[in-house]
């Protein structure tokens, strides 16, 4: 049996199911495409965190943010311009900010949960629709139509095994990307705290230098 005989087979429903998985894929596609590594943790951006250690190393850090713009860019840059706020003010700030962040990682997976849930459940109407024509079928025509039959028992079964290959994948997918989103979220939260401490270890040291200044 061909694909576009087994989508024919599977009755009205399949056409939802069909769309779901180009939905599901588009998705997948678009999202494991936005959350990669080097979109949201740059690693110049990483990089000039790292070699901070001066208010010109600051300077630095906020230039390649504004450079390569991205999630952790977006936080460092906040938590520069509150550079003089203190700190746990700033870390309240860049927290808030971070799930927002979040939120905008986590766009389209809400979707892609909902493909998850909805794909098995119509296979499951499908395969009643398959077995409500198979029994109509049968009391029009008696049981020797083995044709209708046929058609019946093809509807109830193709509609519960498409929801079924809709749903893994996008089972397995949405389970990734959620994983992904959190441990990109982890990442950025260390980039972001070692950021504060740099930048408020650097700002103590030098108004250390102002003070035995003569």
């Amino acid at each position: 049996m061909s694909i576009l005989e087994f989508l024919r087979s599977g009755g009205p429903v399949m056409v939802l199911l069909v769309i779901a998985s180009v939905v599901a894929v588009g998705l997948i596609v678009e999202r494991a495409w936005t959350l990669r590594r080097l979109v949201i943790l740059p690693p110049a951006v990483q990089a000039a965190v790292e070699q901070c250690r001066t208010l010109q190393d600051i300077e630095l850090v906020e230039r390649v943010c504004r450079q390569q713009p991205s999630p952790l860019s977006r936080l460092l840059l906040l938590a520069s311009e509150h550079r003089d706020w203190p700190r746990d003010e700033n870390a309240d700030s860049l927290q808030t900010q971070a799930r927002h962040e979040v939120v905008r990682m986590e766009r389209g997976l809400v979707v892609l949960e909902i493909v998850v849930g909805i794909a098995p459940l119509l296979g499951l109407v499908g395969t009643i629709h398959g077995l409500i024509t198979l029994f109509g079928d049968m009391g029009k025509a008696g049981l020797g139509n083995n044709t209708e039959m046929a058609r019946g028992v093809a509807i109830a079964l193709n509609t519960a095994l498409g929801g079924l290959l809709t749903a893994i994948p996008a089972l397995i997918a949405w389970s990734s990307l959620s994983k992904k989103v959190e441990n990109l979220a982890v990442e950025m939260e260390l980039v972001c705290d070692e950021f504060l401490r740099r930048v408020y270890r650097t700002a103590r040291d030098a108004g250390s230098k102002e003070s035995r200044t003569p």
